[in-house]
């Protein structure tokens, strides 16, 4: 196995061609004020596998694919259900 970063999250957008914008949330206490902090990402992910909307996936690192485009679809985890409204409530 390599040493490049792994990374899961849901798909939130497929409306480009061969790209998807992958959200990850992380949920962490911060270290002197002592409260949960929620933070999320959303990165754009190369897709040979045809990820829908919903979709848990797994992204891995790569080299730069374009100007925002680092990272690529490796697996496809669990298939998403229904539309954008359950991928708002699975990030909440």
């Amino acid at each position: 196995m390599n040493n490049r970063r792994r990374i899961t999250g849901i798909v939130t957008s497929n409306k480009m061609e061969k790209t998807v914008v992958v959200e990850t949330s992380r949920t962490y206490r911060h270290p002197l004020y002592k409260k949960t902090v929620h933070s999320r990402r959303r990165l754009m992910a190369h897709d040979e596998l045809g990820c829908q909307i919903g979709d848990h996936v797994r992204i891995v690192e790569s080299q730069p694919l374009s100007r925002r485009k680092r990272w690529v679809v490796e697996a496809i985890l669990r298939k998403g259900v229904g539309g954008e409204e359950d991928v708002l409530e699975a990030l909440q």
